[in-house]
């Protein structure tokens, strides 16, 4: 009664005083400032806070807090209702479904739970105004140039905060390849000059979200939070300013997503909340009891359950609810909280971060039911946003399966923008490592690309000849440089929006320990304080490692502002006699792409390629900056490939 009256009298005053001034508040007003004072009496409320503007108007927060489902929520906020409260299995756990009308106005409010015979507990939430249209969230395209990076790998440009006492990995050991090195986002925000200058508009980092497990937690894919930073590569503030500097300069931001599973030392693997939340939760229980989680089941690996219209049930299971790796638990995107949490997870990076586009992990490994829905949910939302899909396969037909606007036979459409072009990597690589013959060699080139028929749209399908999970082009290559050169200059004349991996604009190679992830991830030369040689400044490279960046600067570059690579149309010719010719054609720009594998000079006749139109027109070699008219005999000098455009100034 006291609490009531001292209320009032409190309500009567602030009314008072609102009405001496222009815009009175109105009594429901002065009682929600009155009641919003800040209180965060629960352990975790997720999401930490929302918007008000999405054509989705229902939000489900996920409630975790000793005894939480013994407790009644009410809200009392203009515009935003609860419709219902649903209880876990776990009795630490409340999912409540609020909506949020369209007039509903920016502010905070006090989600109050109410408990007989205890005080109320009280969270108070934060509706935010958007800060941009939707329309402005704008994605990754064919005229874009993706630089991947391993952060903990590329630049350790805060050195304090290298090691957290409070988490389970705590040492740096640079020796050591599958221990942390100390990378993290300051130090990709202090480079960030050298990757546009390289040519790069785009930047996609390896996840920076917690990894807080006993060890191999530098790459990033085994998440213990889906709302937190890893303090280890820095803070919340710290990636949003990497974002802004990024938008200020005109690049996209790219994130890392895995929606498919999380590490085993996630917070919630201590208390999960329904019997369902993970694949296999009844074996997991049971391990936990016995102290042994080293046995779960691993998924088959099997893919291609996905599209096989003659797979077994039992198969599909094998493939999709199998764990990835033992430390990596299998979320169960078929519970509905699982699966609402997952999407809400996904539009709140997005939001707060400003990105342009998801790179989403191990696409075919969960429900692919689901991922249609995570993927159309975002796309709903962000029109001109841009989602790519990791699908590890070299058989175009799985990869097309997978784009949105494929007409599968069994009707599934995915919302899936821009799979990943793993066929065309294996043919490039396969095309300049084999010999040549009719059936071999650059043919492979030539007849990955014409494949290009199977796919929806394939200048959406993100390409590269290397990657974080690969060894890198120059080891695949055999340390030849030549063609080395050749893969990377074909890729970046592809339609397709290409992605090359850090440190491959200097050689870097594994060739010690082939294949072996933590040399492929090696550090970045000139990202840690004394090292012996700087990509970034060239102090300390070879002669090769400077020609090759200045190679692939020089081609990015030319990219940035070439309508016919971005958007022109595709033709080329079937190799002959080891040289293998491809054009990208756009009103008056043309570019001619060639690859020599003869070891020595050969004469390419170029009447073969009169229907381009080139007879009479000036080239330039956009490499030596050369210029010539196109002659009816090129002679290519030695092994290796020559870009040629009709943009000579």
């Amino acid at each position: 009664m006291k609490k009531s009256i001292t209320l009032y009298f409190l309500c009567v005053m602030a009314l008072n005083s609102s009405c001496q001034k222009q815009n009175p508040m109105t009594i429901e007003q002065v009682e929600t400032a009155l009641i919003t004072t800040e209180r965060h009496d629960l352990n975790r409320v997720e999401p930490p806070n929302w918007w008000i503007g999405f054509k989705n108007t229902s939000l489900q927060l996920l409630i975790h807090h000793p005894e939480i489902s013994k407790t009644h929520p009410e809200i009392s906020y203009a515009g935003v209702s609860i419709k219902q409260v649903h209880k876990a299995n776990s009795p630490n756990y409340l999912f409540i479904d609020l909506e949020i009308s369209k007039n509903t106005k920016p502010g905070t409010f006090n989600i109050i739970f109410k408990q007989e015979n205890h005080e109320d507990l009280v969270y108070t939430y934060t509706l935010k105004s958007r800060e941009q249209p939707a329309e402005d969230y704008v994605g990754f395209n064919s005229s874009d140039a993706v630089y991947l990076i391993t952060p903990d790998r590329f630049s350790n440009g805060d050195p304090s905060n290298d090691i957290h006492e409070t988490l389970l990995e705590k040492t740096i050991d640079r020796s050591n390849n599958y221990a942390r090195h100390g990378g993290d986002i300051q130090g990709i925000t202090n480079h960030l000059d050298y990757i546009q200058d390289l040519g790069f508009t785009a930047i996609w980092p390896c996840p920076l979200l917690m990894n807080d497990m006993s060890q191999g937690s530098y790459h990033g894919y085994a998440m213990t939070d889906f709302y937190l930073i890893d303090p280890r590569f820095g803070t919340l503030e710290n990636y949003l300013e990497l974002s802004s500097k990024m938008s200020k300069k005109g690049m996209k931001l790219i994130m890392d997503h895995v929606a498919n599973h999380c590490g085993v030392e996630h917070w919630w693997m201590k208390d999960l909340p329904f019997k369902d939340w993970i694949n296999h939760q009844d074996i997991f229980e049971k391990s936990e009891k016995d102290q042994d989680v080293k046995n779960p089941i691993i998924t088959s690996h099997r893919r291609t359950t996905n599209q096989d219209q003659y797979a077994s049930e039992i198969d599909k299971k094998a493939m999709n609810e199998g764990w990835f790796v033992s430390a990596m638990p299998d979320l169960n995107q078929r519970n509905p909280f699982m699966a609402k949490y997952t999407i809400q997870n996904s539009i709140w990076w997005i939001e707060t971060a400003k990105l342009s586009g998801i790179r989403q992990d191990t696409y075919p490994y969960p429900d692919k039911n689901f991922m249609s829905t995570w993927a159309g949910e975002i796309m709903n939302e962000y029109p001109n946003f841009s989602i790519v899909g990791e699908e590890w396969t070299t058989n175009p037909l799985l990869i097309a399966y997978w784009q949105q606007g494929h007409q599968n036979k069994d009707g599934y459409n995915s919302n899936l923008k821009s799979p990943m072009d793993f066929a065309m990597q294996d043919q490039i690589v396969k095309g300049l490592n084999n010999d040549e013959s009719f059936s071999t060699g650059l043919i492979e080139i030539y007849k990955g690309l014409a494949n290009d028929f199977a796919y929806a749209k394939p200048e959406d399908l993100m390409v590269f000849v290397d990657n974080h999970d690969m060894s890198r082009i120059f080891t695949q290559l055999k340390g030849d440089v030549a063609n080395t050169k050749a893969a990377l200059s074909y890729l970046l004349m592809l339609p397709r929006i290409p992605q090359i991996y850090y440190g491959t604009e200097i050689l870097m190679h594994d060739f010690d320990h082939p294949g072996d992830h933590g040399l492929i991830r090696s550090d970045f030369p000139g990202g840690w304080e004394g090292d012996s040689a700087n990509a970034f400044t060239t102090e300390g490279l070879t002669d090769a490692q400077k020609d090759m960046q200045i190679y692939l600067k020089k081609i990015l570059n030319y990219r940035k502002t070439s309508k016919a690579i971005h958007e022109g149309k595709t033709i080329h010719f079937a190799p002959e006699d080891g040289v293998y010719a491809l054009f990208r054609v756009l009103e008056e720009e043309t570019v001619v792409h060639i690859i020599n594998k003869n070891e020595n000079g050969i004469q390419l006749n170029t009447q073969r390629f009169d229907e381009m139109g080139l007879k009479g027109k000036t080239l330039k070699n956009i490499i030596n900056e050369q210029q010539f008219d196109w002659p009816e005999s090129l002679f290519l000098q030695e092994k290796g490939s020559i870009i040629l455009s009709t943009k000579t100034d």
